[in-house]
């Protein structure tokens, strides 16, 4: 319960808004607000808060820094005492509006005090207002009440009490709260509540499991053999592998490269010997009518280049390496003489050289821009010679002695797309073959063209390599 008697204490801290208040009530005298114009726009704008003495000049100190200044420092509103005075000379333009009237500073120098320094000095008023012109500079002032001074950031009520704000109820809660799902969180992660392992009672238990495993199987241990017992048993066993070989012929198994070249050779000798027979006895024609020599034999030495010659027992070949007799295998054989006589053509083994048709090539250059420039049209012809050249190649594989020249008018947009192409043909080239570069050149992408269009001048020529 609060005493009825106790008075209450005033407070020695203001609040914000007696601060605001107290800064509004003690504004003093006007200060001036000036404004820069150059180029018709305001540069800067400035309120002089401090009341002090305002000045002009090229120079970084001066307050306003103006290229065409009279002089490097030039007071143009001069604080004499409490009041302000505007300084001007002949070359000073402008216009102020003071109590009296608005005027003209070439009519105010009649009542001006001239300064030790040359200057026209006029006083000015808390009502006063107009601009001065400097060369290129245009000074725009009047007085204005002073901003109200903003005060101290302070910190809120609640911080500076200090403990005696805190709801020690609702901190008493969190704090238990807390304190709860901390220990919560503490049983759920701790082992306390696994079950507890007798370790005596599972190794136990494991060696009992070990003694009921089955015995592992018994390994075979292979006797050695001594060296001369095992070169004894390769020798046995090599007729056996030689009387093998037939038996996997007669089953259809493959034969070695030795075997392979033995029976060639058998069957050379056998051809050898059937030709040997048609020079010895009887003629060759009707041998062959009667089917007694292979027709192969025959053809295989009418296709060689050597020629055959019947001399008795003795088979002739010129060009063979001497006199082939039935049954040897000297010389070049049977298979050499088909060898010496094949030929390039339509039956031989030879390879037939593939004549290629003629290459095209386009050469598309950049002879004039019409219009805007665009920066990057000469790339951007050159790697169109490439398709260009594709256009001219399919002209060629359907007539093989089109050429000639195209010239292409290509009109860009603002964005630097094709809007146009027109095509002058000339020489023996296709209608295929104009449509195809023209479609090539809609397709092409260039930089925007300065002025918004353009129009490229571009001769392709095409030759037949």
């Amino acid at each position: 319960m609060t005493d009825p008697h106790q008075q209450p204490v005033p407070s020695q801290r203001t609040g914000p808004m007696t601060a605001v208040m107290r800064s509004v009530a003690g504004t003093g005298p006007k200060v001036l607000r000036i404004g820069v114009v150059q180029g018709g726009r305001v540069v800067e704008e400035r309120i002089v808060k401090q009341r002090s003495t305002v000045t002009v000049g090229p120079g970084e100190r001066n307050t306003f820094v103006i290229p065409g200044a009279p002089a490097s420092s030039f007071r143009l509103f001069e604080l004499i005492g409490n009041d302000y005075h505007l300084n001007f000379l002949d070359t000073t333009q402008g216009r102020i509006a003071l109590s009296t009237g608005v005027s003209e500073l070439s009519v105010l120098k009649g009542q001006a005090r001239r300064t030790s320094q040359g200057a026209y000095q006029i006083r000015l008023t808390d009502d006063a207002r107009g601009k001065v012109v400097i060369g290129d500079t245009t000074l725009l002032f009047q007085f204005v009440a002073p901003p109200p001074i903003q005060p101290k950031p302070r910190l809120p009520v609640a911080v500076l009490r200090g403990t005696n704000s805190i709801d020690w109820n609702t901190t008493i809660i969190a704090a238990f709260s807390f304190l709860f799902h901390f220990l919560l969180l503490g049983a759920i992660y701790s082992d306390w509540l696994d079950p507890v392992v007798d370790g005596e009672y599972s190794v136990a238990g494991l060696v009992d499991t070990l003694k009921a495993l089955p015995p592992p199987p018994v390994v075979e241990e292979k006797a050695e053999v001594s060296d001369e017992k095992a070169e004894t048993a390769e020798k046995a066993e090599t007729p056996k592998a030689t009387s093998a070989a037939p038996a996997s012929k007669a089953t259809g198994g493959q034969m070695s490269k030795q075997e392979a070249a033995a029976v060639a050779n058998q069957l050379e000798q056998l051809e050898m010997a059937t030709i040997g027979a048609l020079s010895a006895s009887g003629p060759a024609t009707l041998g062959v009518l009667k089917g007694e020599v292979a027709l192969g034999s025959l053809d295989s030495a009418a296709q060689s280049g050597a020629g055959v010659g019947a001399g008795g027992d003795e088979l002739a070949v010129s060009g063979a390496g001497g006199t082939l007799r039935p049954g040897q295998t000297g010389g070049l054989g049977l298979s050499g003489i088909g060898a010496q006589g094949k030929t390039e053509g339509t039956t031989g083994t030879g390879t037939a050289a593939k004549v290629a048709g003629p290459k095209g090539n386009a050469n598309p250059t950049l002879e004039a821009q019409r219009g805007g420039r665009v920066g990057n049209a000469n790339s951007v012809v050159q790697r169109m010679r490439g398709s260009f050249r594709a256009c001219y190649q399919r002209g060629l594989n359907e007539n093989p002695d089109s050429q000639g020249t195209i010239r292409l008018t290509i009109q860009i947009g603002p964005g630097g797309e094709v809007s146009g192409v027109t095509a002058v043909p000339q020489g023996t080239l296709s209608p295929t073959v104009i449509a195809c570069v023209k479609s090539r050149a809609a397709a092409a992408q260039f930089d925007p063209p300065e002025g918004g269009s353009a129009a490229l001048v571009v001769p392709v020529t095409f030759v037949k390599q």
